[in-house]
């Protein structure tokens, strides 16, 4: 009797521990769709352009400035038909053409500039500086969007670029870019020059004019 009852009491072990995981294996069959994002709602994405509006126009951004639609690490980049998408993912628009040769790789651009983030808030220019800014082609010396954007610009030019993360400056506590975001430059190409370099005893320099 005593073996009998072991053997009951093992039975209904039994079948509770199947009862257990029958009611289980049902519950857990809905437990992956409350880890799954939620699916995009076009009134998120239109209150988050809308909330992106509001911010450019409390930091006076200028017009026909491109929107950005952020979720999380996702953008989305909403701008006029005037915009130029190219293959690299930069986005650039012509305001003025300008007349001359584009410059090339040694020779030293002089240009004008006004950074921007995502939210249309000035972040950097050479305006308020005082003085343009003179780089050289080629020399790594520029953000690789930035020369991208400027390589085919021609004297007296201006262009708007949209420059996305891959093609964007170095980040960090030494940059005012404190995270991978989109950046805008507006930029007036003033001159180009030629390039030499020159050797005088034991000094070597290059001269552009």
């Amino acid at each position: 009797m005593q073996n009998g009852h072991e053997l009951h009491f093992e039975e209904k072990c039994r079948r509770r521990i199947i009862l257990f995981f029958s009611a289980s294996s049902g519950l857990f069959q809905t437990l992956p769709s409350l880890g799954k994002t939620k699916s995009k709602n076009p009134y998120d994405e239109k209150r988050l352009l809308e909330q992106n509006k509001r911010m450019q126009k409390e930091n006076n951004a200028p017009a026909d400035f491109p929107n950005f639609i952020r979720e999380g690490f996702e953008v989305k980049v909403v701008a006029s038909e005037n915009y130029i998408k190219r293959d690299s993912g930069l986005i650039y628009r012509d305001f003025e053409v300008g007349k001359g040769d584009c410059p090339k790789a040694g020779q030293q651009v002089t240009f004008h500039y006004i950074g921007y983030n995502e939210s249309g808030r000035r972040i950097d220019s050479t305006y308020l500086q005082g003085s343009p800014a003179k780089i050289r082609m080629g020399t790594n010396a520029l953000v690789p969007g930035f020369e991208e954007g400027i390589r085919d610009m021609r004297p007296g030019g201006k262009r708007r670029m949209i420059i996305p993360p891959e093609l964007g400056p170095p980040v960090g506590p030494s940059t005012f870019f404190s995270s991978k975001q989109f950046e805008v430059f507006d930029v007036e190409l003033l001159s180009v020059q030629d390039c030499q370099r020159r050797t005088i005893a034991f000094y070597s320099d290059v001269v552009c004019n």
